[in-house]
């Protein structure tokens, strides 16, 4: 393809390649031919500010001389975030109908004997979908302060994740929810959206690249990783969903994204309603009563 050059630094096929080659090996993610620009001029700003000659000599940089807040630089600058609150709303009205039948029949025990609930939100970004997950429960279940209820959210971006831990946004965040979910947001003293505290003091943001070993083995009720595997080929995608499957408990669910399709990577899983998923020998077993 030749040269990608959008500014001072130009971008060569080799370099290009052994960029796709480092970033699929650290996190996993592929990218495409369509994506040079993009590496161009997200990279490009680092190059610079290392003071280095180009890309070559970034990537030599970081195999022989990098530190691991430089690999977690390289990472966050191939990232990309796009969320907002109730995105995908079907799936908030599936899971409260999940929890709901949880909270009349609890499963598990948490801490101090209370009924337990784990819910992850793997590919979490800035944290519109945890705080959307939290608000949304506890808005239809104020039983839940009674529980063991907490949420994980991870990503592998750590500037997403200082940002999500703030629990502050800019206010047009809200547009286009109706006025009845505004309602569950606090406003600050310059309009900016803030996060209530019974929403944040069940959540944990937590740094994971996806693709390393877990701290953690479950079970979560619900797993939710939307429009993350989209950035995976179809091994890696197959192996994500596997390790997901691991971690999820039996009756609990798996929420992807609109675009993605599970079931062309992995036969562990068996579709039960738009983009939500089960473990298939549990549903099996069910249809099979």
């Amino acid at each position: 393809m030749g040269m990608v050059d959008i500014g001072e630094f130009a971008l060569s096929d080799r370099e290009f390649t052994r960029i796709r080659q480092r970033v699929y090996k650290i996190a996993g993610i592929s990218l495409s031919d369509a994506k040079r620009t993009l590496v161009v001029s997200r990279l490009s700003k680092i190059v610079r500010a290392l003071g280095l000659p180009g890309f070559d000599a970034y990537i030599d940089f970081l195999d022989h001389g990098g530190s691991p807040a430089d690999d977690q630089a390289f990472v966050n600058a191939l990232t990309t975030n796009l969320t907002r609150f109730f995105r995908e709303d079907h799936h908030f009205d599936h899971l409260r109908t999940h929890v709901g039948e949880l909270i009349a029949r609890p499963q598990r025990v948490g801490k101090g004997g209370r009924p337990r609930l784990r819910i992850w939100s793997a590919g979490c970004s800035t944290g519109q979908e945890p705080y959307t997950i939290a608000l949304a429960l506890l808005a239809a279940f104020p039983d839940l302060g009674r529980w063991d209820f907490r949420i994980l959210a991870t990503d592998i971006d750590s500037s997403v994740i200082a940002r999500a831990a703030e629990g502050i946004y800019p206010a047009g965040e809200l547009n286009g929810l109706s006025a009845q979910r505004q309602a569950l947001f606090e406003r600050g003293p310059r309009g900016e959206v803030r996060i209530p505290s019974a929403a944040r003091e069940v959540i944990t943001f937590n740094l994971l690249n996806l693709m390393a070993p877990w701290p953690f083995k479950g079970p979560f009720d619900a797993v939710f990783c939307r429009n993350v595997a989209i950035y995976f080929d179809k091994p890696t995608q197959g192996r994500l969903f596997d390790r997901l499957g691991e971690v999820l408990a039996p009756d609990g669910f798996l929420y992807i994204g609109h675009s993605e399709n599970l079931q062309a990577v992995s036969k562990g899983f068996k579709l039960v309603g738009k983009t939500v998923y089960q473990r298939k020998s549990i549903t099996t077993a069910r249809d099979a009563a």
